[in-house]
């Protein structure tokens, strides 16, 4: 019988301890995905819902109710650029919190040009204070640790001090989820920074599940991390797994080593984008667990 050799024993140990706690996202209207998750998503797992412009409310409320009946958290988008006024978001919350017991949302600015109505950003929503009038007690907010490729990198980090601010004052617990990157630099770094600036609430990493090579590309280029695509070229490991439509498990090992090294970086988990294919993702996950 061969041994593992003690070195790689434990880089899957701390891969799996970091995969203990994941999310995966999904569209509401992914109502086969969500279904054949029920089967293989452990009891208990968030689901981020999206929300895409124009869809009608309901179609998010039934995807959450489902999700929640079938034992899973969900935690549905609220998307500022979305939103045509107060009466809105107050039915839109009503209704999630009434008929899905959602208790955790993602609030998002929205990459539309056109608002829909009166929120242009995030930190309005918050400031509504009706997330916790609703019973929603824990809010998740996206960052960029590559950047935006539409906003300033200190207009993006004045805008996460004053959400969190904001989230604090309301009395809502914060979650940060960073867009999904290639390369873990720019993930510890900003993670590092967070800390030094005295920002506490956890980081969940973004990472893009396995997916199509042209899907990935499309995604990655349009959400801003280019840096990570050209990182790819010097790490040719992690370039044949994300080229071929596979999750990087080494950048991962990265991840969890540096975590395991650094506690006070705060990464608490990590978040599948799916592209359309809850399936794999889950599959991948909960194969390194098993492990």
């Amino acid at each position: 019988m061969m041994i593992a050799p003690q070195s790689e024993s434990r880089e899957e140990a701390l891969l799996a301890d970091l995969l203990s706690h994941y999310s995966i996202e999904v569209t509401s209207r992914d109502l086969q995905s969500l279904e054949s998750m029920t089967a293989t998503l452990q009891q208990g797992c968030e689901v981020f819902i999206a929300h895409l412009p124009k869809e009608d409310i309901g179609l998010l409320v039934r995807a959450a109710a489902g999700l929640r009946d079938a034992g899973f958290v969900p935690i549905p988008h609220i998307v500022a650029r979305n939103i045509r006024n107060r009466l809105e978001l107050d039915t839109m919350l009503a209704r999630l919190s009434e008929e899905a017991g959602v208790r955790h949302a993602l609030v998002l600015g929205g990459d539309r040009d056109d608002a829909a109505g009166a929120f242009g950003s995030s930190l309005e929503l918050i400031e509504t204070g009706l997330f916790q009038a609703y019973g929603i007690d824990r809010i998740a907010i996206a960052c960029y640790p590559e950047g935006h490729p539409r906003i300033a990198g200190a207009i993006l980090d004045a805008a996460l001090t004053a959400k969190i601010d904001a989230a604090a004052l309301a009395g809502l617990d914060v979650l940060l989820v960073s867009q999904f990157l290639f390369d873990p630099k720019p993930l510890l770094n900003f993670a590092r920074r967070l800390r030094e600036r005295g920002v506490t609430a956890p980081l969940s990493v973004g990472i893009a599940g396995p997916a199509s090579r042209t899907k990935l590309l499309k995604y990655a280029l349009r959400c801003g991390v280019g840096a990570s695509l050209r990182a790819l070229r010097e790490r040719s490991e992690i370039a044949r797994n994300v080229l071929s439509g596979e999750t990087p498990e080494e950048l991962l090992m990265e991840i969890a080593a540096a975590q395991a090294t650094e506690p006070d970086l705060g990464i608490s988990g990590v978040h599948f984008f799916t592209f359309g294919d809850p399936a794999q993702s889950i599959r991948w996950a909960e194969q390194q667990v098993d492990r």
